[in-house]
């Protein structure tokens, strides 16, 4: 018997269901609506192109259309974008890549590379003053 969360673990041919990414319904029959909506804090794993770029579902059109409307709202902000995109590069080196292999792995200015670097920095403080050195609290 195979893990269902396994890749693979389905019938053949047979679709997993989706959630609406607005209430939570399954939607199981195929009549689920896509949309593919800017999110800068969305990194693809391995493709570039894909970055900045997040595939939502909606239940009915009208939830669709909701998240859409709610997407075009939020603030793109490039520096998050460009920390990803540092984070995928140095994820994939073990940690060690050269300033010039930086920036022809993530396609960023030096510029690009210090702004994303700084803007996770000011995040990864503004996490620590929130929830202390140890982090948040266990929910359970």
């Amino acid at each position: 018997m195979t893990d269902s969360s396994e890749p693979g673990s389905g019938v053949e041919g047979e679709g997993q269901p989706e959630l609406c990414d607005l209430c939570g319904a399954v939607v199981s029959d195929s009549t689920e609506w896509y949309a593919l909506v800017p999110d800068s804090s969305s990194i693809h794993a391995v493709d570039a192109k894909l970055d900045g770029k997040r595939m939502v579902v909606g239940c009915t059109k009208e939830h669709l259309a909701e998240l859409v409307k709610q997407y075009k709202h939020r603030p793109f902000i490039e520096p998050q974008l460009w920390a990803g995109k540092i984070a995928r590069a140095l994820d994939k080196h073990g940690g060690r890549i050269s300033e010039e292999d930086l920036a022809q792995e993530t396609g960023l200015s030096p510029d690009q590379i210090e702004a994303g670097v700084t803007w996770q920095s000011i995040e990864f403080q503004r996490w620590r003053e929130q929830f202390g050195e140890d982090g948040p609290e266990p929910t359970s």
